[in-house]
């Protein structure tokens, strides 16, 4: 975990709620407790069947506007193709100009989904890093301040300068599944947002984050280790169920879903094996005691910022419980465990 204090989002989902609901759930979600208020980047949602794609950087304005002290930002923003890298730090700097200290960006190497109706051709593996890393030192050079020269295997800047730069320092975070990535995290970001599902990968990534920080001559134990934890909540389990499956097309294997955009097509691909993995990776759940449970367990790994990302029916009245019982035990349990004990992967 990073020094300092356990800190709480709210996942705001763009896909399924359409910007006037999620916004009433953001104010919600402060009012119970919440720190953070993270929202989703996309341009298509993952499902035709319902499905919104608010613009969440005029949405964050809107929160930060109706909120008094919540963090605001993505997870997760991709600055390689519709957003020019330099346009990311313009707007960025601009939200946090307006809210200092309450705006931060998480950035990442995204989905075809997003860019290719724009009429981009999605690249391979390698090249996404690239530009990822590209894109980060750009980001970070012109919040710096001053012109910026920069000479890119794939972005150039000539004379570029933000006239309107951040007042605050803005933590910008990577998402990754990936010890590639993670490196890049470790020389150049505030921390990583990661799955902790699987424990093995899950260390290797952590070993390769804070081996590239030491390697930087950065403090590892200054990065945040972000992850999103997905639940939905129901007196009704089959209630709790249906609910979370509008996130089924996400189950879809990536080598699979990368190859399409129409969030029509993605929805007529989620067969029994989609559902199966939903209540996988999803905790759908009755009782409140799962909850608790499974979130000790990753308070345990280290995480230091945890987004809860519901699926519930009644998303108001989890919103209460959330507020009134989880929240509080999270800071107390995250307390008594002081610095995780885990294992060093050599």
């Amino acid at each position: 975990m990073a020094d300092g204090p356990l800190r709480l989002g709210y996942w705001a989902g763009q896909e399924q709620y359409d910007p006037a609901k999620l916004l009433s759930h953001a104010i919600h979600a402060e009012a119970v407790g919440f720190d953070i208020i993270v929202t989703s980047d996309h341009f298509h949602p993952w499902s035709d069947t319902g499905g919104q794609a608010g613009f969440p950087w005029i949405w964050c304005a809107s929160v930060a506007e109706r909120t008094a002290r919540v963090e605001v930002g993505t997870a997760v923003t991709t600055p390689m193709f519709r957003y020019h890298p330099a346009i990311v730090a313009q707007a960025f700097a601009t939200l946090n100009y307006l809210y200092p200290g309450r705006v931060f960006l998480t950035v990442g190497s995204g989905h075809a989904m997003n860019e290719t109706p724009l009429g981009y051709e999605w690249p391979g593996f390698r090249e996404k890093v690239e530009r990822l890393k590209e894109a980060v030192e750009i980001i970070l050079q012109l919040w710096n301040g001053g012109f910026v020269d920069y000479e890119g295997k794939y972005y150039r800047l000539r004379s570029a300068k933000l006239y309107t730069a951040p007042k605050t320092k803005i933590p910008l975070y990577i998402a990754t599944s990936n010890p590639t990535v993670a490196k890049i995290a470790g020389r150049y970001s505030d921390g990583i947002l990661t799955n902790p599902r699987g424990l093995e990968k899950y260390l290797e990534i952590v070993d390769a984050l804070e081996r590239s920080a030491r390697e930087a001559g950065r403090d590892p134990s200054t990065l945040s280790k972000c992850m999103e934890f997905k639940v939905s909540y129901d007196f009704d389990y089959d209630r709790a169920y249906r609910s979370a499956l509008f996130w089924a097309p996400t189950a879809i294997p990536r080598e699979k879903r990368e190859k399409v955009s129409d969030p029509r097509v993605l929805e007529s691909m989620v067969g029994d094996e989609e559902r199966r993995k939903i209540k996988e990776t999803w905790l759908i759940t009755t009782d409140p005691d799962d909850i608790y449970k499974s979130l000790s367990y990753f308070l345990k790994l280290g995480f230091d910022r945890v987004y809860i990302h519901s699926a519930s029916p009644n998303e108001e009245r989890f919103l209460n419980i959330l507020g009134r019982d989880i929240l509080p035990w999270m800071r107390e349990f995250y307390e008594r465990l002081g610095r995780p004990i885990r294992p060093i992967v050599e």
